[in-house]
């Protein structure tokens, strides 16, 4: 039987760990662990879910899970892998963001059961620490050297446009003080986070090491005694270079009002071959073993596209549920055929989203449009002339059916009742909406 840590290893996802201990230590016993969010946005983007993804893989495996939304930290920005200073978020705002987020997480975690996850606000114990407070019980126990000798603070302080302010060069001490009141308070003993958050974790470990020892309690130095552990993922990024999680039409969210399923399972259904591999192994919960056949098929039948569809489908399933993606695959089906006329106006829209559109009013359809005359109107041909010339090769198409040289539009030709589709050729579509 193949352990958590062992898949973890098996899937890439295991880029750092404070301590290789840890891997024994997750046999015997369960942990606590926990992993923060920024609440950057009222939502998630796909650049998340291979943090989300790896604690529901810890909770699966019968570990304790805490969410940590950083109402506090969150209103200064974490510097890591940033090349400026963050915009400072309002109180409604960040209150707006922190309740998003919140919803997001727990349709990922288990928020019932023995090993129910939980959200936490770090906000609610930063806000009665004074900043005199914090520096006598905290910052004492970090020297500047060490805080500089970061990574995260390193590459800013050698950029001299933007370098870092004093504000966003004592969020480590913060991200490290949250992995000690949760040790505390919690007896969180694991924290985990991208590969940016290195320092940021090893801080915190300092922390709870020396906050026990100035009271007399750290655990003596062995293997066996050392109580707080950190592991980090990759960050990920697409084999061309391109950042993941964005497209020409912008980023791909976790919530169908911003990204619609539509969209989102399309954006994983075009995923290069060279990076399907990777996301099956960091995004799906399928075995190592179905996804070596997968990527048998990426070399064997690429025109297929098997290993595309099962991560599109896989993801789509899980971010937005079955129903969601059965109407999606539905849709997909529809866009290359007659089914096109049966979808609802929502899915037609979602369908086609980057396809070029066109206004009339709906009276004109009363004494019909020559298709000629529309296919000009709408640029999908230059002139009535090669509009005719397209129409007698055979190459326009209404509602995905062929038409004939001497076609009209006509009310019965609506689909949701405002809508026809013209497409020319294979992929070139062009929507015309009426009211």
């Amino acid at each position: 039987m193949t352990t958590l840590y062992k898949d973890l290893e098996a899937r890439g996802i295991v880029k750092q760990v404070t301590d290789p201990e840890l891997e024994i230590q997750l046999e015997k016993k369960k942990f606590t662990l926990y992993c923060g969010f920024d609440p950057t946005s009222d939502t998630l983007h796909v650049g998340s879910l291979l943090p989300l993804l790896t604690l529901k893989r810890f909770q699966l495996a019968g570990h304790r899970i805490i969410a940590v939304v950083g109402g506090a930290t969150g209103m200064i920005g974490d510097p890591s892998g940033k090349s400026a200073e963050r915009s400072l978020l309002g109180d409604e705002q960040l209150n707006h963001n922190l309740n998003g987020l919140r919803s997001t997480v727990s349709r990922f975690l288990s928020m019932e059961g023995s090993n129910a996850a939980v959200v936490v606000n770090n906000g609610d114990w930063f806000r009665d620490v004074s900043y005199i407070d914090f520096l006598r019980d905290v910052g004492k126990h970090f020297t500047v050297n060490h805080m500089v000798a970061k990574e995260s603070v390193r590459a800013r302080l050698e950029d001299r446009e933007h370098g870092i302010s004093y504000t966003e060069f004592s969020y480590m001490l913060l991200q490290a003080y949250d992995f000690w009141v949760l040790h505390e308070k919690e007896g969180c003993d694991l924290q985990i986070g991208g590969s940016d958050q290195w320092g940021n974790i090893t801080a915190g470990i300092e922390l709870i090491r020396r906050m026990k020892a100035a009271r007399g309690t750290a655990p003596k130095e062995s293997k066996e005694a050392r109580d707080t552990f950190g592991l980090t993922h990759p960050l990920v990024s697409k084999a061309d270079g391109t950042k993941f999680g964005k497209t020409e039409t912008g980023t791909i969210w976790l919530d169908a009002k911003k990204t619609s399923p539509y969209q989102f399972y399309q954006f994983f259904v075009r995923t290069a071959d060279a990076d399907v591999p990777m996301f099956l192994r960091y995004f799906t919960f399928l075995s190592i073993a179905e996804i070596e056949k997968l990527e048998e098929a990426i070399k064997t039948a690429p025109e297929k596209r098997e290993a595309q569809l099962t991560l599109a489908r896989e993801l789509t399933r899980l971010v937005h549920g079955q129903a969601e993606l059965d109407r999606t695959e539905k849709a997909t089906q529809a866009l290359f055929g007659t089914g096109i006329r049966d979808l609802d106006e929502r899915t037609l829209l979602e369908v086609l989203s980057e396809a070029p559109s066109t206004k009339l009013p709906k009276a004109r359809l009363d004494a019909g449009i020559p298709l000629a005359d529309a296919l000009a109107e709408t640029g999908l041909c230059q002139s009535k002339g090669a509009a005719r010339k397209d129409l007698t090769a055979g190459g326009i198409y209404v509602n995905n059916e062929r038409a004939a040289e001497t076609a009209s539009l006509s009310a019965s030709d609506l689909i949701a009742g405002n809508y026809i589709l013209l497409r020319k050729g294979k992929k070139t579509y062009h929507l015309l909406s009426f009211s």
